[in-house]
């Protein structure tokens, strides 16, 4: 008895360790994203958010401006399209309308049967559409909160409540968020009650230095029940790039990964380009998952991800940097236990 209860609980250890690599090398493509000179006077295209549906990519971005924030769409069935897809803008094409909307996060509610568009508008919003191909079916903005949590007006001081994200296991929904000012949040609620209910906000993670945890957070399943979460951060360069993190638990502490400059989740030093090296920034994106549900399960050996980043002799205001989309391909998936 001893013998088979020693053999389980190893088993049970075993599951629960990440597969995952400690260190990561990455192949980035030249841009495939770029602002179009079609009238609309967009500067950059940033934060992207994709999935992949039936062979076909679709992209929400936000669309960048000297006077500010929206949301855009795009789709194609190969990157070598992306450019010379249709920009949908969904400020003028759906209910989102106009006004402060940015970094967008797309996902199927599968209990719902809906398509969820997460976003920041100075509170933490979400739109719905039953067809993600359908740029016209977006809703009306609705907000998780009523106004922002008093933890994080507490804590953010000078920084901007900014990029949320939302990752459900199969009881719980959780809101993730940072200020810009060196704090992880995270609401919950359960997955029946979603999107109602988050109102338990609480400091996940935080750091003394708040460019080493900055914002453009994204969390992960890794299908062996543990989570991976990346946080951007900015190097002694002053470029982005992201740090990683795994835990067993959504709700638990994290344990760093590749969290350094010298061994990042993703940055310039661990980035081989095919043509130019046209970004020393590693900067807002989304892996591209192994499916399109609430759980954003990605494949640890199989990664894929779509970035912004820019001309690093750009100058300017920050609203109107030329910031473009290109895709990051794993290359040492050998490394996976």
């Amino acid at each position: 008895m001893l013998y088979l209860f020693t053999i389980a609980a190893m088993a049970a250890a075993c599951a629960a360790v990440p597969n995952i690599p400690s260190t990561f090398k990455w192949e980035s493509s030249d841009p495939l994203i770029s602002p179009k000179s079609d009238g609309k006077g967009l500067a950059g295209v940033k934060d992207p958010s994709i999935v992949e549906v039936d062979g076909t990519y679709h992209v929400f971005a936000s669309q960048a401006k000297s006077s500010g924030y929206n949301l855009m769409y795009l789709n194609f069935t190969d990157f070598s399209e992306a450019q010379s897809a249709t920009f949908h803008y969904l400020d003028q094409e759906s209910a989102i309308g106009p006004g402060y909307r940015a970094a967008p996060q797309v996902f199927y509610f599968a209990p719902q049967k809906l398509w969820y568009l997460v976003y920041q508008n100075n509170n933490a919003a979400y739109s719905t559409n039953s067809d993600i191909g359908n740029p016209a079916g977006w809703t009306a903005p609705k907000n998780f909160f009523s106004g922002v949590p008093s933890i994080i007006s507490q804590n953010i001081g000078n920084g901007y409540w900014v990029d949320m994200w939302v990752i459900c296991d199969s009881e719980n929904c959780y809101l993730f968020s940072t200020d810009d000012n060196g704090h992880l949040y995270r609401a919950s609620t359960s997955l029946s009650s979603f999107p109602s209910g988050f109102s338990d906000t609480v400091i996940a993670m935080s750091a003394s230095n708040k460019n080493s945890l900055f914002e453009a957070t994204n969390v992960y399943a890794l299908g062996d029940g543990s989570y991976l979460l990346i946080v951007e951060a900015i190097g002694g360069d002053g470029n982005r790039y992201f740090r990683s993190w795994t835990s067993n638990s959504l709700s638990d502490t994290w344990k760093e990964l590749a969290a350094s400059e010298s061994n990042p989740f993703a940055r310039s030093n661990n980035v081989v380009f095919t043509g130019k090296s046209w970004t020393k920034s590693i900067s807002h994106g989304e892996m591209i998952r192994t499916n399109t549900d609430q759980t954003m399960t990605i494949s640890p050996c199989d990664l894929r991800y779509l970035y912004q980043g820019m001309d690093p002799s750009a100058t300017g205001n920050y609203n109107s940097l030329p910031w473009k989309l290109a895709l990051l391909t794993q290359t040492n998936s050998e490394t996976c236990s």
